[in-house]
């Protein structure tokens, strides 16, 4: 094996854990907040979900 194989896998690494990392911080932007709450809550509730498929407000945006 060359070694040039070993500077593109670890390569490949760098950007795959870059992604990871960007993907994860993207999960965490406080504006995915009201989707994931309801998405979270969706296997709680009874029946189906909402005919116009709208996000429902949180409790915390209830409360304002």
């Amino acid at each position: 094996m060359s070694p040039v194989w070993g500077h593109v896998t670890g390569v490949l690494i760098v950007l795959m854990m870059a992604t990871f990392i960007g993907i994860w911080i993207w999960a965490w932007l406080p504006h995915h907040r009201r989707t994931f709450s309801w998405l979270a809550r969706l296997p709680m509730e009874d029946g189906r979900a909402p005919a116009d498929d709208s996000i429902p407000p949180t409790d915390k945006e209830l409360r304002r």
